[in-house]
This record gives C-alpha cells, sequence and structure tokens, in this order.
C-alpha cells in the first residue's frame, strides 16, 4: 500500500427525480474503484441534485469521469466533475451553526452571505426552506448555515454584529459553536 494520499473529484449531477439515480451513480463508482468520500443529495421542485466527493487513484478517478460522461444521457443527468486536492487550512477555524427563521422576503440570504463573507467567514454548508406557517399560511424562510470562522475573530463582537443585523432584518436567528 502507498503512502500516497489519493486524487479527489467533486461530482455534481441534476437531473429529473426518480428511484435508482444514487444506486446508478454509486454503482459505476464502485465499480471503477472509487470511494465516495462525502456527498450532499436532495429534491428541489422535481429535479434531483447531487454532489459528491470520490477519491482513487488519477487513473481510476479519470476512467470514473471518463464513464460518467459516456453514460450521463442515459442516466438523464446532466453531470460536471472537476478534480480537486484535500482541503488544507491556513488558519485555525472555528465551526458554528447559524439559524435563522423569518417571514420570506427577497434578499435574506443575499445580506447574510454579505455580513460573513466581509469578515472572512466561509460558509461550510447551507440548507433554506420555504414553507407556509401553521395555521396563517404565511410564507416563511428558514436557513440553517454551517460557518467556519477565523480563530482570530472575536466571537462575542461577531455574534452581537450578527445579531443586531438580524434585528434590523426582523430575523429571528442565532450563531452558536457547532456540537
Amino acid at each position: 500500500m502507498s503512502d500516497k494520499p489519493e486524487d479527489q473529484l467533486v461530482i455534481s449531477a441534476i437531473g429529473t427525480d426518480r428511484p435508482g439515480i444514487v444506486n446508478e451513480l454509486s454503482q459505476l463508482i464502485v465499480q471503477n474503484n472509487g470511494n465516495i468520500d462525502d456527498s450532499r443529495m436532495t429534491v428541489l421542485g422535481g429535479e434531483f441534485a447531487i454532489i459528491l466527493l470520490i477519491s482513487g487513484s488519477k487513473n481510476e478517478l479519470g476512467k470514473i469521469e471518463q464513464t460518467l460522461q459516456q453514460e450521463a444521457d442515459r442516466l438523464k443527468l446532466n453531470i460536471l466533475s472537476k478534480h480537486t486536492q484535500p482541503e488544507g487550512q491556513t488558519e485555525q477555524q472555528l465551526p458554528y451553526v447559524v439559524e435563522v427563521l423569518a417571514i420570506d422576503n427577497p434578499g435574506i440570504v443575499y445580506k447574510l452571505a454579505d455580513f460573513l463573507s466581509s469578515r472572512n467567514i466561509n460558509i461550510q454548508s447551507m440548507q433554506t426552506e420555504r414553507y407556509p406557517a401553521p395555521h396563517t399560511g404565511t410564507p416563511m424562510f428558514a436557513i440553517e448555515m454551517i460557518i467556519t470562522i477565523p480563530q482570530s475573530i472575536i466571537i462575542n463582537e461577531l455574534r452581537d454584529d450578527f445579531l443586531d443585523l438580524c434585528e434590523d432584518m426582523n430575523l429571528d436567528a442565532s450563531i452558536e459553536a457547532a456540537r
């Protein structure tokens, strides 16, 4: 066994939702000696979307990439892929969870993302959902984010500034250390 780190490939695919998509994709990956290290998948509207982080040798990943492109029409998926390297960190990052709930209105994601990016805070993952409030049917909007905060940032000041922004936008929000 080699001490050389494996290469990585990020694959994203989108297509009309149907049973069996995950099975077919994972089968093609395993048949070509790839390993699924990380993944996210969801159905939005009637569309299935997936993003996968695959590891393997450079040759195995090349074969997976080629096979997926050849099979895209049969799978009825639009597929993109990109070779990547394992994530490297320059400064210690602290993971935090941000949760926001509000009456839906345009610009919520933009304003929160602008606040975070202006402070060099990375959004690692984000999930949003629009749904009707119980009893009233008012359109509500919920966000859950995992962010990484540089260790150099003073958390109490960041939390105060973030909650002030949310109050100005009439958002119910929290920012807490990830568990």
